[in-house]
């Protein structure tokens, strides 16, 4: 009796390992779903690119003339009006050509009024024996030569007139050039930009030199963004965009695509077009230079059916079948089940859903065959784990 009981007791401990080692085979062994909820979002487009802030309008400001530079009257971030003396190259050199110049008119007005009187003379001779001629007292070899004495000394009065006027051209051109010393405001503006210092020779032999760079107005600035070929199809006047700038990084600007230019730049075999996006800046927050991460919004649609795009990846382990549609594996009495699906626009997150689901379905987006665990071992849930 002892014996049988033994029996028993033994059978019921193997008993209780058999089935205690299938219940935890069965758990170890349980697929567990990672879901999200079908829901409504916004599913916004953009095209990324960077550029760099400028003003609208700039204007340079150079010399014509070359020499030392003798004043400087602004500096960096002044404020000038147009007409305001900026800078002054050393004007001795031009002053004395001025006068130099002034000299030369008074000698050719001095040459002229020589002429002239000698022109008279030679009038009055040519008259005298025109006179004689008449009368025979004289030859008329004679008479030539009076006549073309005249018309010599005419001649000579003509060149004199030209040489005054060359002077007075010459005296003309010094002035401008003695004015060119003094380096004026063009615009009303900012000084962005100062390319000399005191003392410094400006030379201005092939082209003028830059001196000054003049913002005009600092409260409206542009970014010159460029756009990949593959992108700029989508990329149209009037859409908006955000940027952000490393200086302020907890801040989200906002401006508007003011200009698609066709003419492309090629670098490295790289092709990309030009795209001016306006922005405001009233508060003079931004400054020329900075590099903007821009977002251009190609597109946008709100209140729409979205899942995560990671969704459209996750298949089932166990189903080996290929489908000729697109589909999402939703959970159904925590069940997978496939539905085909239709898709719209997406991001680099959501994808639109436009047919094939509702709000409120559960979409596995993922799985795992990790156990439940107790209290001592749990993790951390997902958007949805069953």
């Amino acid at each position: 009796m002892i014996l049988k009981r033994k029996y028993i007791i033994i059978s019921g401990i193997i008993f209780v390992v058999i089935v205690g080692g299938i219940i935890c085979s069965v758990l170890k062994h349980r697929v567990r779903y990672e879901t999200t909820t079908v829901e409504q979002c916004t599913i916004t487009q953009v095209v990324e690119a960077s550029g760099t802030i400028n003003p609208v309008n700039t204007v340079s400001v150079g010399s014509t003339v070359s020499g030392l530079i003798k004043a400087i009257y602004v500096d960096y971030n002044s404020q000038v009006k147009k007409g305001q003396l900026l800078a002054q190259i050393d004007p001795a050199n031009f002053e004395a050509t001025v006068q130099q110049n002034l000299a030369q008119i008074n000698s050719a007005e001095a040459n002229m009024a020589r002429m002239q009187a000698v022109a008279e003379m030679s009038r009055k001779t040519y008259v005298r024996y025109k006179n004689l001629y008449a009368k025979n007292f004289i030859a008329k070899s004679e008479l030539d030569q009076a006549e073309s004495d005249y018309l010599s000394n005419m001649a000579q009065v003509g060149a004199a007139q030209a040489q005054i006027n060359q002077a007075r051209a010459s005296y003309k051109t010094a002035l401008t050039n003695l004015g060119y010393t003094k380096i004026i405001a063009p615009v009303d503006g900012t000084i962005i930009s100062r390319e000399i210092d005191l003392g410094q020779p400006v030379a201005a032999s092939f082209q003028a030199p830059e001196l000054f760079t003049i913002a005009q107005d600092l409260t409206k600035m542009q970014i010159e963004v460029s756009v990949s070929e593959a992108d700029i199809g989508k990329v149209q006047e009037g859409q908006d965009v955000t940027y952000t700038l490393d200086g302020y990084p907890d801040r989200l600007f906002l401006g508007k695509v003011t200009q698609v230019r066709i003419s492309p730049t090629t670098v490295s075999n790289v092709v990309t077009y030009s795209v001016i996006v306006g922005v405001d800046n009233k508060d003079l927050t931004l400054k020329p230079g900075m590099t903007a991460n821009v977002s251009i919004i190609t597109s946008e649609k709100n209140d729409v059916l979205c899942v995560p795009s990671v969704a459209l990846k996750y298949t089932p382990a166990t189903d080996g079948q290929k489908y000729k549609t697109q589909g999402l594996w939703i959970l159904a009495k925590n069940r997978p089940v496939r539905v085909n699906i239709k898709t719209g626009a997406s991001d680099d997150t959501n994808i639109e859903i436009t047919e094939g689901v509702k709000i409120g379905d559960k979409v596995i987006i993922g799985a795992s065959n990790q156990p439940k665990r107790g209290k001592n071992n749990t993790r951390r849930r997902g958007p949805g784990m069953f």
